[in-house]
C-alpha cells in the first residue's frame, strides 16, 4: 500500500444485520453511552425554530450511533420541546456506504427515527480529519471505533500486520507521528465545528498502562493464515507483505498531548478521560458454551468485517482483484480453525474521552 493512500475504515459485510463487529464493539458501548448522555444533560440547547445539532463522526453503516443517539435525543426531549428539531449529520469517508447507513436508519429496530418523528438525518462524505460543518454548529458530537484509523499510511510493516507488532522502530516512529498528527487535526477541527459549552464523546483504540495494545491471538492467526495462502500460490509473498492494518492505540500521555501545557487546544479541554480493558464478549459466551469452533467463528468473522477490506487493497488488482472472495474464505477459515485449537481471552484495551468547548 502505497504511503499516499487513504484509509478508508471498513464496514460490516452484512450491514443489515447485528453483526459480530458490532457485538464485539458494543462491549464498549454501554459506558460511552451514558457519557453521551450526561453530555447531552448539560450542553447548550439553541431555541426553536434552530435546531439542535448532533454530529456523528465515522458513522461507518451507522449500527454503533444508533443507541448512543437515541439515548441522547432521549435526554434532550426532557429539556425542550417534542417538536424542536434535532438535525443529525452521520460523517465518513466518501467512499463509505452510505446506502447502508440510511438502510439502517430506516430498517434497525434500534433506530432514533422510529422515536421521534422530530429528528432529521443527513450526511457527509468528507474525511473528519478536516473542517466538514460550520464553525460553531455542533451541540453534541459522537465518535466511536473511528480515530483509531489513520488517514494514511506513513510506511509498510513488513514483518507483521499491525504496527504494534512490528520490530522496526522506524516504522514504529512514522506510526506514532501520524497518530499524533491525526489525533491534533481532529480534535482541532472539532474545536472549530463544536458550539461554546457543546461536547464529544470519543470511543476509541488504546494502549494500556503496561504498553498492550491487544488483539494478539487475533492478529498472529491472521498472519499466519496469510503466510500460508502465500505458500499455497493464492497470494504473492509481495502481496502479503504489502498489507497491514493501520489502526493505532493511544496512551493517556497521547490524548492529552495537544492539551499541553495549558489544558486548553482550540477552545477545548479534556472533561473525562478513562483508559479501561473492555470485556471479551465472545470468550464470555465460550465460557458458558465451551463451544471452541463457534469461538473461532466469531472472532474470525469480526476480523473479515473490521480489516479484510484494508487488507484487500494490497492485492494487484486491489479490492476489485478475482482474488478477493477466495482469500477472505480461506483466510477466515484460517483464522478460525487457528483461534478454536488454542481458545484465549483477547485483551481489548478502549479510551473514552470527552472533550469539552468551553464559554467564552
Amino acid at each position: 500500500m502505497p504511503e499516499s493512500s487513504i484509509v478508508v475504515r471498513p464496514e460490516p459485510r452484512d450491514s443489515g444485520s447485528f453483526s459480530a463487529a458490532r457485538r464485539l464493539q458494543a462491549a464498549g458501548l454501554r459506558s460511552a453511552i451514558a457519557a453521551f448522555e450526561r453530555a447531552a444533560a448539560e450542553v447548550p440547547i439553541p431555541a426553536p425554530p434552530q435546531p439542535i445539532v448532533i454530529a456523528d463522526y465515522g458513522a461507518a453503516t451507522g449500527h454503533n450511533s444508533l443507541l448512543p443517539i437515541g439515548a441522547a435525543v432521549a435526554v434532550l426531549r426532557g429539556r425542550t420541546r417534542p417538536e424542536h428539531s434535532v438535525f443529525i449529520v452521520h460523517t465518513d469517508m466518501p467512499d463509505n456506504d452510505f446506502t447502508a447507513l440510511f438502510r439502517t436508519l430506516e430498517e434497525d429496530p434500534d433506530t432514533y427515527l422510529r422515536k421521534d418523528r422530530a429528528c432529521f438525518p443527513s450526511a457527509v462524505g468528507r474525511s473528519f480529519y478536516s473542517q466538514i460543518l460550520p464553525s460553531n454548529s455542533v451541540n453534541l458530537g459522537w465518535s466511536s471505533y473511528a480515530v483509531q484509523w489513520l488517514s494514511r499510511v506513513p510506511a509498510g510493516i513488513e514483518d507483521h500486520l499491525q504496527v504494534d507488532s512490528c520490530s522496526d522502530a522506524s516504522v514504529r516512529a512514522a506510526y506514532a507521528k501520524q497518530a499524533a498528527h491525526d489525533w491534533h487535526e481532529f480534535i482541532a477541527f472539532r474545536g472549530r465545528e463544536l458550539c461554546p459549552g457543546g461536547r464529544l464523546v470519543v470511543t476509541t483504540m488504546a494502549i494500556g498502562e503496561d504498553g498492550e495494545f491487544g488483539y494478539r491471538p487475533l492478529l498472529s492467526a491472521m498472519a499466519d493464515g496469510l503466510d500460508e495462502l502465500a505458500a499455497a500460490g493464492l497470494v504473492t509473498a509481495e502481496e502479503v507483505r504489502r498489507m497491514c492494518v493501520p489502526t493505532v492505540g493511544r496512551r493517556e500521555r497521547d490524548f492529552r498531548a495537544p492539551f499541553a501545557p495549558s489544558g486548553r487546544f482550540e477552545g477545548l479541554e479534556i472533561e473525562h478521560l478513562d483508559l479501561f480493558d473492555a470485556e471479551d464478549r465472545f470468550w464470555d459466551r465460550y465460557q458458558i458454551e465451551k463451544d471452541t469452533k463457534a469461538f473461532g467463528a466469531r472472532w474470525a468473522d469480526f476480523a473479515r468485517a473490521a480489516v479484510f477490506p484494508t487488507l484487500s487493497t494490497a492485492l494487484a488488482g486491489g479490492v476489485t482483484d478475482p482474488r478477493v472472495g477466495e482469500l477472505f474464505d480461506r483466510v477466515e477459515r484460517g483464522i478460525a480453525a487457528r483461534l478454536a485449537a488454542a481458545p484465549e481471552r483477547m485483551r481489548i484495551p478502549l479510551a473514552h474521552v470527552v472533550l469539552l468547548k468551553r464559554r467564552r
